[in-house]
């Protein structure tokens, strides 16, 4: 059975930074591209990161890119999602995701993570 467990969320000021984590256990972790994710309450999950199963291609939405960075490690079966310069509008529920390969669409993923939340105060 997969399982995605995130760690690392929490409360920071606005311009302050947070490293998401997320630990895959189960399946063979290199085989599969893996996602960040995020939701607010009333709003619709959103694509944030992806990085392909070798770490060599990354995508990322327009309103994280330059500062975000997703990055994994195969050997220890754990995807990471690098928070800089955080803004308020960053406050969310992040979720890790598994997928066959790369892409930003939702229904591509199959396994996700319960979520960590992410608060960023102004």
């Amino acid at each position: 059975q997969v399982q995605l467990v995130e760690s690392g969320g929490g409360l920071v000021q606005a311009g302050g930074s947070l490293r998401l984590s997320c630990a895959a256990s189960g399946g063979t972790f290199s085989l599969y591209a893996m996602g960040w994710f995020r939701q607010t309450p009333g709003k619709e999950r959103e694509f944030v990161a992806g990085i392909s199963w070798s770490g060599g291609t990354t995508y990322y939405a327009d309103s994280v890119k330059d500062r975000f960075t997703i990055s994994r490690d195969n050997a220890k079966n754990t995807v990471y999602l690098q928070m800089n310069s955080l803004k308020p509008e960053d406050t969310a529920v992040y979720y890790c995701a598994r997928a066959r390969v790369l892409t930003t669409q939702i229904p591509t993923y199959d396994y996700w993570g319960q979520g960590t939340q992410v608060t960023v105060s102004s």
